[in-house]
């Protein structure tokens, strides 16, 4: 049984299908480099004692904070480079540290080493699991913080020492955010694909998402919007030989049920999250938007149903689907710690400070009314606590755009860099009359396709943007 835990969503490849939808699209993580590490990197792993509160003088818990380091680049007479790669919602994966378009800047400017820095309440040391009070934004901009100062005294940095951060998704949010508090500690951020414009309502995700399909061929929407129309008839008037639960193989029947009922609402997300899924990576995973537009346009006799189910068949494999919402529930309360088990934490920061829940509001409905944002905020009341409710999501919501400052925040030496194929994109900064931190927009490009080594066969605009990025790096440190 695959049991589809979503909301309607951002984005845990670094997780099996099985823990559905939730811990892969509502969070974001990008997938980490497959390279195996490289013989001649001296990757360690290491921990680093970090405090539990930082605004609390009168907590004095601590944590081990996991990190990775490579020394391979280690120069005794430059001593003034540092790069740091934060780690966002799951855990820090040690093929960063010998893979990615950062990893080129920094054999190239000499960086004294390239730390990785895992996110508090992610990966091998998930601290307070059943008590989230001290997971926020705020409590890993001050470890990250922490962090540099005690690698400046660890390893004996210059005074004028120069910390280059990178970021990708939420850990570009997090960059970003990093240089605008902490200005003397961070010199220079690349921000990949960061969302900065926090928003309960992100119906903007799936208008990309069909604007990306609709890019690679009218037919290719024009079966999805058949094949969605024949799942509303379906669901009114199902037929003992024809009905969703038999074509989509789902555990339970939804066959009798409200169209507004939150099981036949998660199923809905299931399909929306299968298109999602393809469109974010297109490009990194081996399946994209091509491959899925294939699939929809097989024109083998069938009705267009049929192949949106198969469709969701190469997304959640074999076993039937677990649509339930109750089921969504039980895995956001569920506060058994694994490494490989981040959808309780990432949905709570969610609830708690950013939003970003990917409605289906669109005027066509293409996609029906399965994602609708009561659907999040009951999710998040049920999972979190009474207290979570529309009004206090919403009053989070805007704190933390007071905070940060959304797309209008005031920072320099930061360089945004987003594809136009990622529909995340919709709430990052774009546009910007600040010379001082630059945006790059690629066309084509998918979510934090910055962020890897330039690869053979890749968009040229790609390439060309990654050397771009290296380039105002250079910059940053004097160098170009």
């Amino acid at each position: 049984m695959k049991t589809l835990l979503l909301v309607c969503v951002i984005l845990f490849f670094n997780s099996s299908f099985s823990t559905g939808l939730l811990s892969r699209f509502l969070s974001h993580n990008p997938p980490p480099p497959t390279g195996a590490l490289r013989s001649t990197d001296a990757v360690s792993t290491k921990y680093f004692t970090q405090k539990l509160d930082h605004f609390d003088s009168n907590n004095s818990k601590t944590w081990f904070q996991r990190y990775y380091v490579n020394e391979a680049y280690f120069n005794s007479n430059n001593n003034n480079v540092a790069f740091l790669m934060l780690g966002g919602e799951g855990a820090a994966a040690a093929s960063w540290m010998s893979h990615g378009s950062w990893v080129t800047s920094a054999k190239k400017y000499g960086a004294l080493g390239l730390f990785q820095l895992e996110h508090r309440y992610y990966g091998d040391r998930i601290t307070q699991q059943k008590n989230l009070r001290f997971l926020s934004s705020e409590q890993a901009l001050a470890d990250a913080a922490r962090f540099i100062r005690a690698m400046n005294d660890k390893y004996a940095l210059a005074s004028d020492v120069k910390w280059i951060v990178y970021g990708g998704s939420y850990s570009g949010s997090l960059a970003a955010w990093l240089r605008l508090e902490y200005p003397s500690l961070v010199h220079g951020v690349v921000s990949a694909s960061g969302p900065l414009l926090a928003k309960l309502d992100f119906f903007e995700y799936y208008q990309v998402v069909i604007d990306d399909l609709a890019s690679n061929s009218e037919d290719c929407i024009n079966s999805l919007k058949v094949a969605m129309t024949q799942v509303d008839e379906l669901l009114l008037n199902p037929s003992p030989t024809e009905n969703l639960t038999s074509i989509f193989n789902l555990c339970e029947p939804i066959e009798g049920l409200d169209s507004s009922h939150v099981d036949v609402e998660t199923f809905y997300m299931g399909i929306t999250d299968t298109l999602a899924a393809a469109v974010q990576y297109d490009g990194i995973t081996k399946f994209g938007i091509k491959d899925l537009c294939e699939v929809l346009t097989n024109d083998d006799g069938r009705k267009e149903i049929f192949r949106l189910s198969d469709l969701m068949a190469l997304t959640y494999g074999k076993n039937c689907i677990d649509v339930r919402y109750q089921s969504q529930v039980d895995s956001l309360t569920n506060t058994t710690t694994d490494e490989h088990r981040m959808v309780r934490q990432w949905i709570y920061q969610t609830c708690n400070e950013y939003g970003w829940y990917q409605t289906s509001n669109r005027e066509d409905n293409l996609l029906g009314n399965g994602c609708p944002v009561d659907y999040f905020t009951k999710l998040c009341a049920d999972a979190y606590g009474p207290e979570f409710d529309a009004f206090y999501i919403k009053n989070r919501i805007d704190i933390t755009n007071v905070n940060y400052g959304g797309v209008g925040i005031n920072v320099s030496n930061v360089v945004y860099v987003h594809g136009s194929y990622d529909p995340w994109h919709a709430v990052g900064l774009t546009e910007t009359t600040n010379p001082d931190s630059p945006v790059i927009v690629i066309e084509g490009a998918s979510h934090c396709a910055i962020l890897y080594d330039i690869a053979p066969g890749e968009l040229p605009q790609l390439t060309e943007a990654k050397q771009e990025v290296d380039r105002i790096v250079g910059e940053w440190l004097g160098i170009n």
